[in-house]
């Protein structure tokens, strides 16, 4: 297969790593119905001792879990400076309620990539 020729080398680079990560994460197992019971567990030096027998995927998704969150925290923030409604300006039926655009990709607020981090992000 070819590779195509618009296509940015960095972004391949960021797509595999996002895959990476993505595929990773998938392996693991999921640690939210432990938490409940471990939590419980906190003695008073604010520690839970616990003795675990977990899997290699769990381990290398652990050993970079925490800087890679923080990674795609950061991305998020950005990518919400960057895509942020404006007034489009020009005329109005509604003076109040004007018609406004993304300031980063000019769609109409609010715009795909704010509406996919919403949607990502809404719990």
């Amino acid at each position: 297969m070819k590779a195509d020729r618009t296509t940015d080398p960095r972004q391949t680079r960021l797509r595999e790593r996002l895959e990476t990560i993505r595929a990773r994460s998938e392996k693991s197992t999921s640690w939210r119905a432990s938490t409940r019971y471990l939590s419980r567990l906190v003695n008073r030096d604010g520690y839970v001792p616990v003795r675990a027998r977990l899997p290699r995927e769990d381990l290398a998704f652990l050993a970079g879990a925490r800087d890679e969150l923080i990674a795609f925290a950061d991305l998020g923030v950005r990518l919400l400076e960057l895509h942020r409604p404006q007034e489009s300006g020009g005329i109005t039926s509604d003076p109040d309620n004007p018609i406004q655009r993304c300031r980063a990709c000019m769609w109409r607020w609010p715009c795909p990539t704010f509406r996919a981090i919403d949607n990502a992000l809404d719990t």
